[in-house]
């Protein structure tokens, strides 16, 4: 811990990136993982599938029956300890900001203002018609009640604005992604497998340019060898995280190096 903090109070410019497992501590099944969303079929069919453009074009009925139990009840959830710790460290100017693969919006609720959502986000959704906007808040009471969501204006079918197998990430985004692991002295890659390309290989671009990796995730990854620190458990990193910011260390340990 005494050298993460160290990493932590030295760096002028550290980033983040997270996976599924920040959000397993809040009680959200990961989805590669022991248990995941992709360990087992559901109705007969595979998630990658359900999870695909093409077959939410053809019938979206399957998807929103599917989703009903995990994207539509997100309110149930509440931030975990790496959440709120993150929040606190971007508000002590210790991070610059969060890049998530998650879908999830904990971070957002956590308090954390600086996150991009690599992957998309349910917050919005979008008229496959005529391109009208949705709110969650408006889509999730109809979702709830069995309902497949048709635009108020056209009828079309209304998609939550997540990457679905099929679409490409945006690619401004990406291109922001790496720009910033290429000018960050420190990245903390939390609770990702590091397996879902093309962003799982954002983290190396820090190491590329000079930067340190940190990776905390209870799995292996492809780029554990690439790690100048590396932990296993997530919660236990950051419950001593956080006594260390309660008790002043890490910004008292910042302003001495500054």
């Amino acid at each position: 811990m005494n050298k993460l903090i160290s990493l932590l109070a030295k760096s002028k410019n550290t980033i983040v990136f997270t996976g599924a497992g920040v959000s397993t501590l809040s009680g959200i099944r990961d989805f590669r993982g022991v248990g995941g969303f992709y360990s087992a079929n559901w109705d007969g069919m595979e998630v990658e599938d359900i999870l695909s453009l093409d077959f939410f074009m053809s019938d979206p009925t399957l998807f929103y029956r599917w989703a009903r139990e995990f994207l539509y009840t997100l309110e149930q959830y509440t931030p975990s300890v790496v959440h709120t710790v993150l929040a606190t460290l971007e508000q002590e100017g210790l991070i610059r900001g969060v890049y998530t693969q998650n879908i999830d919006m904990l971070h957002q609720r956590a308090g954390s203002t600086h996150v991009w959502e690599i992957h998309g986000s349910p917050a919005i959704h979008h008229c496959l018609g005529c391109g009208a906007q949705f709110f969650y808040t408006e889509i999730a009471p109809q979702v709830l009640k069995g309902e497949v969501p048709f635009c108020s204006i056209c009828n079309g079918v209304i998609k939550p604005d997540v990457v679905f197998y099929g679409e490409q990430l945006k690619a401004k985004l990406l291109d922001q992604a790496y720009q910033d692991m290429a000018r960050a002295d420190l990245v903390l890659v939390l609770g990702s497998s590091l397996t879902v390309q093309p962003a799982a290989s954002l983290p190396m671009a820090t190491f590329y340019h000079g930067g340190k990796i940190v990776i905390v995730n209870s799995q292996e990854t492809p780029l554990d060898k690439y790690a100048k620190l590396r932990f296993y458990d997530l919660k236990e990193v950051f419950s001593a995280l956080e006594i260390h910011l309660h008790n002043g260390v890490i910004s008292h340990t910042l302003q001495d190096g500054d």
